[in-house]
């Protein structure tokens, strides 16, 4: 069950992207989860805004979720190395009492625009501008590359429904549960 939580908030810097930041710090967590073999640790994206497709972001803030155990053992490994100067590492806490809960899952999108709008064209035998007209999902999502192909992706975050309850469960190696609720305050 995650009854704690430390906020990890990226700093404005001149010199890298709000985006490239959170990319950064995103892939190292991911290789942590992956170093440790690391399923009970979530996250969640507190400050995630749903703006036009040009400008989705997940906000400055990355909350992990956690016993106090797991969040330790992860805090005392060094995977925030070369992000120290980016980002201000909040105190472990306690969950507030009245929070709520949500499932924050990947979600696996075909995002190729050529690709989508030539497929369009194929098979409804719709014109260039009609299959150009036909939307991409508009999730919040950061941008990585994959450290096993090398290939660049966009990890697309959705967050579910409000829930009274906690939905126990095991997260993925991006700190994403499928069923698994974190607490949201």
């Amino acid at each position: 069950m995650t009854t704690h939580y430390i906020n990890i908030t990226l700093l404005p810097d001149p010199e890298f992207s709000h985006a490239h930041l959170l990319g950064a710090l995103v892939a190292k967590l991911h290789r942590a989860l992956v170093q440790g073999h690391t399923t009970d640790i979530g996250v969640s994206y507190p400050q995630h805004v749903s703006q036009p497709l040009t400008k989705r972001t997940l906000g400055a803030v990355l909350r992990l979720h956690g016993t106090p155990e797991a969040l330790q053992r992860l805090m005392e490994e060094d995977w925030l190395k070369g992000m120290r100067d980016h980002t201000q590492v909040g105190e472990l806490l306690p969950v507030p009492a009245n929070a709520q809960h949500r499932t924050v899952r990947r979600r696996q999108f075909k995002t190729n625009a050529d690709r989508l709008r030539r497929r369009r064209m194929q098979r409804k035998g719709e014109t260039a501008e009609q299959a150009a007209g036909a939307r991409l999902p508009d999730l919040p999502l950061v941008h990585l590359r994959s450290s096993s192909t090398g290939q660049p992706f966009c990890l697309c975050v959705e967050h579910g429904p409000l829930q009274l309850q906690q939905v126990a469960g095991t997260f993925n190696a991006y700190g994403l549960g499928h069923e698994a609720t974190v607490p949201w305050f």
